[in-house]
């Protein structure tokens, strides 16, 4: 296989989607002859910055591929850390001073302007960070600075947990660490515009676990989306909420649904990535966990090996892993060949049309999910296909995310790997990571059948402290 004049060799290829071309494996071949040094820097809220150095080729031989490899370095850090500014440096002697980093540079910058290739990516980093959206060309990079955080792991007292999906929302009452209480709702939040709507379901998911304890000491909200301060910043879950109403009614909303439990409840709304990774670290005992969520999307979160969450974003959703020019289209951010399309609900019904399973007469993708899961547990090959090919993603995608997390352990949880595929997905998996990156040190795991589906409501009730 060959992209951007890249050869590129590989052995298990998703049997649903032979043109696959896993993005790690395209810069591996990329940067055997890549040598000129280039650094970029990301800043994104609250002063923090990271770097990232590689390098590029600085030919004309090659300027397509470093384009090509550069766009899709500064799409992956801006959708797995965050930003609003893309500082760009090379060695100052030689290349930074030549045409070919001068043409590089205006291209990608280009791209992120209106009218750009990535116009989506910049406005929208742009208006989550209230920040105007930069590629700055400099001599010199801002100093690394990230900040951690140390939250969950709180189990004294009672407790309400609740984990906020696109497809369902699910509920935990917890005395002393031990739940009394679960369940799991159906219910429709992209599709609905009305914020009533959302404040009422999300108030009543907590009223119900409210209901089987005595008392409530502590909530904790597990949610999708861009959460900071315990507020929504972006969430596709509001998606179809008018931005006047979502400033006025949603960027507080789990705050106003706490106030209906209690004033003054002690409470933590942290993004459901992180705290798929936390219920990782609590029911394993250890941490350096990626927790990665499969479910209505796809996300991560990290805990880091002194139990403290990453601040970065992990919208693993819309950062690229597959670099095939026919790589299926994320509607929402118009890019191709992005996660969304590889490890959620979407790549189940992606699969399916490629299967020939028809899922029409199925209103959500929530419900074709539901259908594609019960013809695997009928015995169905086809099905079995769709979650094998799903598995030959991840274990294809899996040494790119260790390259960023360098985590011992990776642990998925979400809806796609409830029941049999989740086991086909993880014996695949592993089988082509030890098959293709045998010198990749990381464990890819399930939790048990019931913390896979609750598990993240139990460990989000853990988030905050309550009041002594």
């Amino acid at each position: 296989m060959e992209h951007c004049g890249i050869k590129i060799s590989i052995k298990n290829k998703p049997e649903l989607d032979t043109g696959f071309i896993p993005l790690y494996k395209f810069n591996e071949e990329y940067l055997k002859t890549a040598k000129q040094p280039v650094s970029i820097a990301v800043e994104r809220n609250d002063g923090q910055i990271h770097i990232k150095s590689t390098f590029v080729h600085g030919d004309e031989a090659h300027a397509e591929a470093d384009l090509y490899y550069l766009d899709r370095l500064v799409k992956f850090e801006l959708w797995q850390k965050g930003g609003f500014k893309i500082y760009i440096q090379a060695d100052k002697d030689g290349f930074g001073k030549s045409e070919g980093f001068d043409a590089l540079f205006r291209n990608l910058r280009s791209a992120y302007a209106p009218g750009g290739t990535r116009e989506f990516d910049s406005e929208f980093m742009g208006r989550i960070y209230q920040n105007e959206f930069e590629i700055i060309k400099c001599d010199e990079l801002p100093e690394p600075y990230e900040i951690k955080r140390a939250v969950g792991g709180h189990f004294d007292g009672c407790r309400i947990g609740v984990d906020f999906g696109g497809s369902d929302y699910k509920v935990a009452a917890v005395i002393n660490g031990n739940a009394v209480y679960s369940n799991e709702t159906v219910w429709n939040p992209k599709i609905n515009s009305d914020p009533a709507y959302h404040l009422t379901n999300i108030t009543a998911a907590m009223k119900e676990a409210a209901a089987h304890l005595p008392h409530v000491d502590a909530i904790g909200v597990s949610s999708a989306g861009l959460i900071a301060n315990n507020r929504v910043l972006a969430a596709q879950l509001f998606g179809l909420v008018p931005n006047d109403l979502f400033n006025i009614k949603i960027k507080n909303i789990y705050t106003y649904a706490v106030n209906e439990i209690g004033k003054g409840i002690p409470y933590e709304v942290v993004n459901d990535g992180d705290v798929a990774a936390l219920a990782g670290a609590i029911s394993l005992g250890k941490n350096n966990i990626l927790g990665l969520a499969l479910g209505t999307s796809f996300i991560g979160g990290f805990v880091d090996r002194s139990g403290h969450l990453s601040n970065w974003i992990s919208e693993l959703a819309f950062a690229p892993v597959d670099v095939s020019p026919d790589a299926a289209m994320d509607v929402w951010t118009r890019d191709i060949g992005v996660g969304v399309q590889y490890f959620c609900q979407e790549a189940v019904i992606k699969l399916s049309a490629a299967a020939g399973i028809s899922l029409d007469g199925y209103e959500t993708p929530a419900i074709k999910l539901k259908a594609v899961q019960k013809l695997l547990e009928d015995g169905n090959e086809t099905a079995a296909a769709i979650f094998r090919s799903i598995g030959c993603y991840l274990g294809h995608t899996t040494p790119y995310y260790y390259d960023i997390y360098k985590a011992d352990c990776f642990l998925l949880l979400g809806r796609v790997v409830s029941g049999k595929g989740g086991d086909i997905i993880l014996e695949t998996a592993n089988r082509v990571l030890n098959e293709e990156y045998p010198d990749i040190p990381v464990e890819i795991m399930l939790p048990d059948e019931k913390t896979r589906r609750l598990g993240q409501a139990v460990a989000a009730a853990s988030l905050p402290e309550a009041k002594k």
